[in-house]
């Protein structure tokens, strides 16, 4: 077929459906739209019909933005690809409130002076923590790197070779010493490190000992890390700052997940790592806090004084609606209600609560089948910590194509690919998905 035959883009924006479109974004989902046809033509294809129709729908979706609400049925509930951990509803409308219009983001209401951004989120921090002093960036790489960069530019810092590992998009740590412009000394081995390998690396060099949380894996067998109250007396010792990266970091409650009985499988790290003494904790507020995205800083007052005080905190700030949701979102742990943030009530969420909701899905959909099957915290959180659950099976069909319709449905809807099968975890879903989720899982069937 002749590329002749494409119509032009006066011809296209000219249809009804796209001449009251403002005229820019007309012409983007026309030319997109022809771009698409041409390629079809010329891998042997016939045109397709109704482009003008095509461009009409191109430019809805333009007009939708690229940044969307999604139903995760996943069952990864930090799933990093879909924005972590949702926000509790109070904490959204909190940030809500504050965008609609000004706010006393740095005025003291009482007397109309001059106030800190950090007043309310510093105060529930060292409540729930023990520390000192508390200050928030943009996320835990952030603080950090804030932390490297204020107390040890130009000079050493201390990691145990076994936690020199490497976090979901390139964050490295070797690479982010080095960018904080410090140097990085390695004591120990990969799997055993002891208290006496730090002493014996420290120089007049050395700025601080870092301890940095495992991540995204487990090490097993013949292990050995250095006992941490025996880091914190030899950094006392020698005047070193210890500073603790601790990745998702709880705060408030221990978290007992589904299928774990007794203890809890995450207890609050960050007030024990502050008891034991650790200088200054990193942790994150968008994982097991259930917060927006944001990096907290906890501990000794002195050291948090510095990195307030560096050039660099301005450039790591929050803004007022993170802000909002974060002093909001601690605020409800520190009043005891953290089983309000969705994020703990789907870790704590058992295999037989899911099958209820995976029983109610597969009574509405013709041929979907309930099994059991395993879930993951995801985001680097609770690493190797296995999440028992019932899903709902869609089988038939191309399960990849059945995947792609459904993330192009309004709200789109991300689902597990697995087994040749179709997968539905309702541990992530949200209150409102389920209907959502049935009517869309009825449509593939119809449709596809």
């Amino acid at each position: 077929m002749s590329l002749s035959k494409l119509p032009s883009i006066s011809k296209l924006i000219a249809d009804p459906r796209l001449a009251t479109l403002p005229h820019d974004l007309a012409v983007r989902a026309a030319r997109l739209v022809v771009d698409e046809a041409r390629g079809v033509v010329l891998a042997g294809g016939g045109l397709p019909t109704d482009l003008a129709g095509r461009a009409a729908d191109r430019a809805s979706l333009l007009r939708r933005g690229s940044l969307r609400r999604v139903i995760n049925a996943t069952g990864i509930v930090i799933h990093t690809n879909l924005g972590r951990s949702p926000m509790a509803p109070e904490a959204v409308e909190a940030a809500a409130d504050v965008a609609r219009g000004f706010a006393n983001l740095e005025m003291t209401l009482d007397d109309g002076k001059r106030g800190g951004r950090l007043s309310g989120v510093a105060e529930h921090a060292r409540a729930l923590s023990g520390a000192e002093a508390a200050i928030a960036v943009n996320n835990n790489a952030a603080a950090v790197m804030m932390a490297l960069t204020a107390l040890a530019k130009g000079r050493e810092v201390i990691v145990s070779r076994g936690e020199l590992v490497e976090i979901g998009g390139s964050f490295r740590v070797p690479d982010i010493i080095s960018a904080g412009g410090a140097e990085l000394v390695e004591v120990g081995t990969t799997n055993r490190t002891r208290v006496a390998d730090f002493e014996a690396a420290i120089t007049d060099r050395t700025a601080l000992i870092l301890r940095v949380h495992p991540s995204n894996f487990k090490q097993v067998g013949f292990t050995e890390r250095a006992d941490l109250s025996e880091l914190v007396a030899l950094g006392a010792a020698r005047n070193i700052p210890v500073v603790e990266d601790l990745g998702s970091g709880l705060l408030g409650p221990g978290l007992t997940l589904a299928g774990h009985k007794g203890d809890p499988a995450a207890d609050d790290q960050v007030a024990r790592s502050v008891a034991a003494g650790v200088d200054l904790v990193c942790f994150s507020c968008d994982k097991l806090l259930g917060g927006p995205q944001a990096g907290l800083i906890v501990g000794k007052q002195a050291y948090v004084e510095k990195l307030r005080a560096h050039p660099v905190y301005r450039a790591m700030r929050l803004d007022k609606m993170t802000l909002a949701a974060l002093e909001t979102t601690l605020r409800m742990i520190r009043e005891g209600r953290s089983d309000q943030i969705p994020v703990r009530v789907m870790l704590r969420r058992t295999s037989a609560e899911c099958r209820v909701i995976a029983e109610q899905i597969a009574a509405a959909v013709p041929g979907a089948e309930v099994e059991e099957d395993v879930g993951y915290s995801g985001g680097g959180a609770l690493p190797g910590e296995a999440l028992p659950t019932t899903v709902v099976v869609l089988r038939g069909g191309d399960p990849g194509a059945r995947s792609d319709v459904l993330r192009g449905l309004e709200p789109p809807i991300v689902v597990r690919v697995a087994r040749d099968s179709v997968v539905v975890d309702p541990r992530t879903l949200l209150p409102g998905d389920l209907e959502q989720v049935m009517k869309a899982l009825n449509h593939l069937i119809d449709g596809h």
